[in-house]
């Protein structure tokens, strides 16, 4: 469950880091310039998110394992 969560606003965040690459970060009306988002937050939080486990494609990241084999000669 809460990975389900988190796998959603990781979705939320890159969705929000797409619009911001897209329509810029800022926009000026008369003399005044307004900010929409922070590019560098929303970079960061995507990285928290990633090191909580989150994932674009819903699959788990914990209990995950690899294995190697060594032959033997």
């Amino acid at each position: 469950m809460a990975n389900t969560f988190l796998n959603e606003r990781l979705r939320q965040y890159i969705a929000a880091e797409k619009a911001i690459l897209v329509s810029g970060q800022s926009y000026v009306i008369g003399n005044r310039r307004l900010t929409r988002a922070n590019l560098s937050e929303i970079r960061d939080e995507i990285k928290a998110l990633v090191n909580a486990g989150a994932t674009v494609d819903d699959t788990p990241t914990a209990g995950r394992r690899r294995m190697r084999i060594i032959p033997n000669d």
